[in-house]
């Protein structure tokens, strides 16, 4: 697995487009925006986008999409009790930086299914609290975690917009994040990468 981060969009969202080496298959994680590096990067590595995944509905993790679609026909996967953050600006909150942002298109998921994608099984799990629908993928396989605005290297995510519940984000933090093995890389959507052992042991708000 080849893990290529770029940071974008205007709130410095990490937009991941993770790809199998071997059959060149890829999947877009979090678009916050569509550049021209991130699309330049796909057509000279030859990779084939198979899926965009999306930790949850917020703009700065979605406002990408459209662009990507357009070259990229595929299924966007989002947990299905993020249809009303994705459809509305104000719980999105591209109504306080943007004109608004909604988008629709997507195929739901939930927790603890298996999402077989380029050649590897993104396993959900469902984290809310900065979001209801809130997600990590996670690869067991390749030991990788894509934890989205759930956990951060050193921090967690935002709990004080509209449907956030700080209970509810710890509770899914040390239920089904701290569970899994020491030696798993967080891939945030924000910050720098992290690994589990060190969250579980240093990060003050879990």
């Amino acid at each position: 697995m080849k893990i290529e981060k770029f940071v974008t969009g205007i709130i410095s969202t990490n937009c991941y487009v993770v790809s199998n080496e071997e059959t060149k298959e890829a999947v877009i994680v979090d678009p916050a925006a569509c550049p021209p590096s991130i699309l330049n990067y796909i057509k000279e590595e030859e990779l084939k986008v198979t899926a965009i995944l999306l930790t949850h509905g917020h703009f700065d993790h979605t406002m990408g999409i459209g662009g990507f679609l357009e070259k990229f026909p595929v299924p966007v996967y989002v947990h299905e009790k993020e249809e009303d953050t994705l459809k509305d600006p104000a719980l999105n909150l591209s109504g306080i930086y943007t004109a608004g942002f909604t988008f629709s298109d997507v195929t739901y998921i939930r927790d603890n299914q298996v999402l077989s994608l380029a050649r590897y099984d993104f396993l959900v799990l469902h984290t809310p609290g900065h979001t209801p629908g809130g997600v990590c993928y996670y690869v067991e396989k390749e030991k990788v975690l894509f934890s989205g605005d759930t956990l951060f290297q050193g921090s967690v995510g935002r709990t004080d917009f509209p449907n956030s519940s700080m209970s509810d984000l710890v509770r899914g933090i040390r239920e089904k994040i701290f569970t899994l093995p020491d030696d798993v890389k967080v891939y945030p959507g924000h910050m720098g990468e992290t690994m589990i052992g060190y969250e579980r042991e240093h990060n003050p708000f879990v």
